[in-house]
């Protein structure tokens, strides 16, 4: 599923405009990404949080040449879905007895 699938199904199913619904999605995202730049970690209950890690600097190796390089220190997003997000997942899938 994509953006575009998602305003597309949000929008059906709240009445809204495709328009508006990708600016309320596009608002989302960037806020959580300006949210995550300052530092802060972002909890929607019965979804999930977001945070950064910080990553130490390392030695890594080119898998192709084998030829050793420096990965200096960097920050990564980590989303963690919420117990009750992964429990309806779960559910819906037995269900569906879907296998992907």
């Amino acid at each position: 599923m994509t953006k575009a699938d998602i305003v597309e199904k949000v929008a059906s199913g709240t009445g809204l405009t495709k328009l508006e619904t990708e600016a309320i999605i596009e608002g989302f995202l960037n806020t959580v990404i300006q949210s995550l730049r300052e530092g802060n970690s972002i909890e929607i209950r019965g979804f999930g949080s977001y945070k950064t890690k910080k990553k130490n600097a390392r030695y890594a190796r080119n898998p192709r040449s084998g030829v050793k390089v420096y990965v200096p220190e960097h920050y990564v997003p980590v989303f963690k879905f919420s117990k009750d997000f992964k429990s309806a997942v779960d559910r819906g899938m037995k269900n569906s007895g879907s296998e992907e």
